[in-house]
């Protein structure tokens, strides 16, 4: 693509300049149709309890930026700009999977469905390998070899020569962002529940990632990637320079921090009675009530009587209760000796 098929990028061309992609089109008008679908018999069934609003336009959103990144402006010069290669991989990795995770199609699907597609859903989500897919360390894995393996490897020069890799690679964005945002932004019913503190952990583990790509990029002395060098137009910048622009977009910590900023908004107004705190807080309790038991064995001494109200207290006792007994051990065992 040379300078008399492409003028200059500008936002008019952004907005203005669209190149049809047949299989993106109609996976998105598929994806849509089918959940807008889910929808409607949602309401129809429980007209009571409709799906959200936000959900499906924050899904249909999820969409839109997919058809965005690859059809507007942005996928034209996507082959003749590297740095604009990079914002379209930004949109496909960062942007597009949250919002299509947030959409919680798969809650849609189960509330949606009858049997058999209800049972199949659920044997689904509920199988070994979504199980192992989900779990958020092989996310992560998959998302920083993702990073790093398409952009400080020679796998770039191979993406601009040839479409279908180039193709391939956007839906491999799409997979790694959904796999690794599922289980730390999402509330799908896969088997894996994590702690508002480990999901917070694990998007911030993204940010160094992020920034360590940018500034090898950023930091290049030549052109690493020689494919950008061919039938380049006059009006855009040096191969090299614009290998700098992009590692400059890589720095993609906004987004990220949004997430995180996001995640802890959520982790503010959970309701749930561990607070999000997941394994953590279960296991305070644990504690915390054995060691209250241990306390009331000490002062009620062995018996029938004193077992059953044990018994009864592990059940009914709740933080206050644990925190007066407490008190009352440290006490006891603070208390100076008679003499």
């Amino acid at each position: 693509m040379g300078d008399e098929v492409l003028p200059p990028l500008s936002l008019t061309e952004v907005l203005t300049r669209w190149q049809f992609a047949p299989v993106v089109t109609a996976l998105a008008v598929v994806a849509a149709g089918l959940y807008l679908w889910g929808v409607l018999r949602v309401r129809r069934r429980h007209p009571a309890r409709p799906w959200p609003l936000y959900r499906t336009a924050l899904f249909l959103g999820g969409l839109a930026v997919v058809v965005i990144a690859t059809e507007s402006g942005i996928g034209s010069y996507d082959d003749v700009l590297f740095w604009d290669h990079m914002v379209q991989h930004l949109l496909l990795l960062m942007v597009a999977p949250p919002l299509l995770v947030v959409g919680q199609p798969a809650t849609l699907l189960l509330h949606a469905s009858r049997n058999p597609l209800h049972t199949w859903t659920k044997k689904v989500l509920r199988s070994r390998v979504m199980a192992a897919i989900t779990w958020p360390p092989f996310g992560v894995a998959l998302y920083v070899a993702v990073i790093v393996g398409t952009h400080l490897t020679s796998f770039m020069n191979l993406v601009e020569t040839n479409g279908t890799v180039h193709d391939l690679e956007h839906a491999l964005y799409l997979i790694a962002g959904y796999l690794y945002f599922l289980p730390l932004v999402g509330r799908e019913p896969i088997r894996w529940r994590v702690s508002y503190p480990t999901r917070i952990f694990l998007l911030f583990i993204a940010m160094p990632v992020d920034a360590f790509t940018g500034l090898v990029l950023g930091s290049e002395s030549s052109n690493p990637f020689p494919g950008l060098a061919e039938q380049r137009p006059r009006w855009a910048p040096s191969p090299l320079s614009d290998v700098h622009i992009g590692g400059a977009v890589m720095w993609g910590a906004g987004i990220m921090f949004g997430l995180v900023m996001a995640v802890f908004f959520a982790w503010s107004r959970e309701r749930r009675a561990d607070g999000g705190l997941g394994w953590l807080e279960s296991a305070r309790r644990s504690n915390f009530a054995t060691l209250v038991s241990s306390h009331q064995d000490a002062s009620a001494g062995p018996g029938p009587s004193s077992t059953a109200a044990q018994a009864r207290g592990a059940e009914t006792v709740d933080d206050d209760e644990h925190l007066a007994a407490y008190n009352a051990y440290l006490a006891r065992i603070n208390k100076p000796p008679d003499g």
